[in-house]
Formats: C-alpha cells, sequence, structure tokens
C-alpha cells in the first residue's frame, strides 16, 4: 500500500490484504485485513514497530525503499505470530546491525518461529524505556491480547500507544485513520470477539494499564490508526465487562426441517416477550457474526437434531467453538429433534463446561413437533424471559 503518515517522523510502511477471505485457515475476512508496520525516526535511531505476513514481504521492501530508509536500528517486535513478525528475517537481511527489541518469552516464541539468533535480541522489561535522541519508546507488557508474550510500545513525545493485535480489526483500507467509526468498531468487535473475548478478564486488566497513559492516537497493527482512543477503549470497557443485553443467540440446524420447525416457533415465542433474537443456521453462518453475536447475548440455544444417538456434527463444533471463546452468556438450553432415541443433552453438556450457564430444562421433541410441544416451546420462551428480567436488569 502507499505510505501513510501518521504525525512528523512517523509513517505506516505496512500492507493492506485486501482479498485475503481467511485468517488462520478459520476466521473469516469479509473487509480483508491489513498488517500494520511503522516506522518511527528519531534524531539518532530508527526503529520498525512490527513487521508484516512474509506472503507480503515484497511490498514492505517496496515501501521501506521509497521512504529512503537507509538504516533501521531496532525491530521492535510486538508479538510473535507470523503475521507480525514474519518478515523479520527479512528485514535483519536488510539492515545487518539491527537488533530485535522484545521481552523475554516473546524472544523465545521468535527463536522457534523464525529460527532468529540468540545475539540478535535486547531483551525489555515492563515499563522499560529507550531513547531515540528527540523520541523515546516506553514498553508496556500486556500479555493475553491474544498471546502470553504481547505487549504494546508508547511513543512518549507524540504519545501514541503502537498497541499490535490489542485494539485491532481486520480492515483493509485506504484511509490512514479511522473515517467510519460505525464501520470500524463493528470490525473490532468481530476482531475483538474471535479473538481476545476467551481472554476477557486479563484484557480488561490490560485496558486500565494502557489508559493510565495520555493517549492521542491508538495505532493498532491491524485496521486504521484512532485520532480517538476513547472511541475503542470504551467500546472494549463495554465488551470485557460483566453486562449482558437482552438477547438470545439461537444456533440451529436441521435435516428433515423438524429442528427447523422448533427453532421458527421458539425465535417468534421469543420475540413476542419482548427478547432480541439472533438466529444463525451453523450450517451456512460466518462464525465471525456468531461470536459477535455472542459478546452480548444473555441467552445461547443450541437446537440439533440427534445424529447417530448424538447432535448433529456441525452443531458439536460451533459448541466447541463457543467453549473455547468463553463467552460472558449466562443461560443455555438445548432443543431439538429426535427419531428413536440419544444422548444429545449429555454430549453437548459435555463439550461446554467453559459456559458457566444456567441450564434450561432441555425440550426435545420425537418427530415433527405438535400442539403440546409448541406449548413446551413456550414455557421455554416464558422462563428465559424471566431470567433475562434478572439478568439484563429489565
Amino acid at each position: 500500500m502507499a505510505i501513510k503518515k501518521v504525525v512528523e517522523n512517523v509513517f505506516n510502511v505496512g500492507v493492506d490484504h485486501w482479498d485475503r477471505e481467511v485468517f488462520d485457515s478459520l476466521i473469516p475476512l469479509p473487509d480483508g485485513t491489513s498488517y500494520n508496520s511503522y516506522i518511527v525516526k528519531g534524531s539518532e535511531k530508527v526503529v520498525l514497530i512490527d513487521t508484516v505476513d512474509v506472503k507480503k514481504e515484497h511490498l514492505l521492501r517496496k515501501d521501506l525503499r521509497a521512504l529512503g530508509i537507509d538504516r533501521i536500528d531496532y525491530i521492535i517486535a510486538n508479538h510473535a505470530e507470523q503475521d507480525h513478525s514474519g518478515c523479520i528475517p527479512a528485514v535483519l537481511n536488510m539492515f545487518p546491525e539491527s537488533k530485535i527489541v522484545t521481552n523475554t518469552k516473546c524472544k523465545g516464541m521468535l527463536i522457534d518461529l523464525l529460527h532468529v539468533k540468540d545475539n540478535d535480541f535486547i531483551v525489555v522489561e515492563d515499563g522499560e524505556e529507550m531513547s531515540l535522541g528527540d523520541k523515546t519508546l516506553k514498553f508496556i507488557l500486556t500479555p493475553w491480547v491474544h498471546w502470553p508474550e504481547t505487549m504494546s510500545t508508547y511513543l512518549k513525545e507524540d504519545k501514541i500507544l503502537f498497541s499490535c493485535d490489542f485494539f485491532g480489526s481486520h480492515y483493509a483500507t485506504s484511509d490512514t485513520f479511522v473515517v467510519d467509526e460505525a464501520r470500524t468498531i463493528l470490525d473490532a468487535k468481530r476482531y475483538y470477539a474471535e479473538i481476545m473475548m476467551p481472554f476477557r478478564k486479563i484484557v480488561a486488566k490490560d485496558i486500565d494499564k494502557v489508559n493510565q497513559y495520555e493517549l492521542s492516537m491508538i495505532a493498532p497493527s491491524h485496521g486504521p490508526v484512532y485520532q480517538n482512543p476513547k472511541l475503542i477503549i470504551d467500546a472494549y470497557k463495554e465488551w470485557v465487562s460483566d453486562d449482558v443485553k437482552n438477547v438470545v443467540l439461537l444456533l440451529y440446524i436441521s435435516m428433515h426441517g423438524s429442528t427447523e420447525k422448533i427453532a421458527e416457533h421458539l425465535i417468534d415465542s421469543l420475540i413476542s416477550k419482548g427478547i432480541e433474537v439472533k438466529p444463525f443456521n451453523v450450517l451456512t453462518a460466518d462464525i465471525g457474526q456468531i461470536a459477535m453475536a455472542m459478546v452480548d447475548a444473555c441467552t445461547v440455544v443450541l437446537a440439533s437434531p440427534m445424529v447417530l444417538a448424538g447432535a448433529h456434527p456441525r452443531m458439536i463444533s460451533i459448541a466447541h467453538l463457543a467453549n473455547a471463546l468463553r463467552p460472558k452468556v449466562k443461560n443455555a438450553a438445548i432443543v431439538g429433534s429426535y427419531g428413536w432415541g440419544g444422548n444429545m443433552v449429555e454430549q453437548l453438556k459435555s463439550v461446554i463446561p467453559n459456559l458457566k450457564v444456567n441450564l434450561f430444562e432441555p425440550v426435545l421433541i420425537k418427530g415433527l413437533p405438535r400442539d403440546d410441544d409448541y406449548e413446551r416451546l413456550d414455557k421455554l420462551a416464558e422462563e428465559i424471559a424471566a431470567k433475562h428480567a434478572e439478568d439484563c436488569n429489565l
């Protein structure tokens, strides 16, 4: 991408990956992504903060040449994951005198992942500072956003927090700064849901830690730069809080129509009681959209037919994802249909031990639902509404 000036002597030389569709062979990227890499020119030293995915090495080289960079004294590695660290060996090859500046844990990971040498490193501690002449960097350890070694780098004079994945968004854009706030926050919420949510309690502490500093900008390594840091900090504070909304996330899959009828009736019944319902057919749904809905939901409903005496494999998979993401959901329900019997409820319960939820009485229906089955679903909707009144302070 074109070089993007952030402030005087601070430039984004990273890359927009416009057509990347999937991340980690798992996460859909409807808006592509970016790998932001920042040059900071001090009066005495020049640093590169993070690099880019190795597939885009040629574009990083191009931007460094276009900016006239003839030396890099330090490569700051905020995070060892390869979409940010992948071009460190290439930069070391271009600038052999460079040193990688990072924390002890990240150093070990980079040696394992990239096979860089031990003597290529300068190790820094939490709160340590580094002078570039007229600019000063301060290193802030922010573990588990989203790996255990992650840190942020604070440029004191310009009050910029280079936060790497923290506060990021998978969003390729030609804009240097946030322009469309609603769209950026939506992509940031998707990013939080898929990547940060499992570490919600720790993320809350890291928010407090970086928020102690005077921030004029937050410059993540994915997505545009925030000139209004409060926008993303306030959003994160809401997402990591224990507060839930009057929302039911209803995940369903159907084979011959019975479970679909169950889901449709339950959706209508919940809506009639003033509850917002977010339904997803897990056969075709974007898992990022499901993860986003988990951020706010008070209740999750798993609606599945039985297959060979157990839940449908797609439902088991999505339940496993929910367990891994550890949303703050308060309640859960299991509903579905069966032909002759099975053990779906215990199976699904065993897949979601991380969800510390109130589990409503399951509603399992033999064959197509009858009138009395619909009444059972209405009763479940009433129980959910009553619990929401309590959990959501309605």
